[in-house]
């Protein structure tokens, strides 16, 4: 069950950081609301406190994290910017996580 917990925090902590990144970003190129900043501060807050959760070491957690932001990344390319990933982007994703599984989870 801890790696279940681990990966859907590490999940939801990646939907904060990427929301907090693309609101600013469609208020800066798409010519969005100044109103989009203040969600996006709130986002990367929650983000910032979610990876305080982690028991593990925090250089630990952040380098595994980058695995699971790179899947969600991609899904999100996928869902919100309509384009597809290729298989390249598969194989990207299989090696990112199989390095976050080797980081977070092999026994100490």
């Amino acid at each position: 069950m801890a790696v279940l917990q681990t990966l859907g925090l590490f999940v939801i902590t990646a939907l904060a950081e990427i929301i907090g990144c693309y609101l600013p970003w469609l208020y800066l190129k798409k010519q969005g609301s100044a109103w989009l900043l203040l969600p996006a501060a709130l986002a990367l807050a929650l983000f910032a406190w979610l990876l305080t959760l982690h028991p593990a070491a925090s250089g630990r957690v952040y380098a595994a994290y980058g695995g699971v932001y790179i899947t969600v990344a991609l899904g999100w390319l996928w869902a919100v910017d309509g384009i597809r990933p290729d298989h390249l982007d598969f194989i990207g994703v299989a090696l990112a996580l199989s390095g976050m599984a080797v980081i977070m989870f092999a026994p100490r």
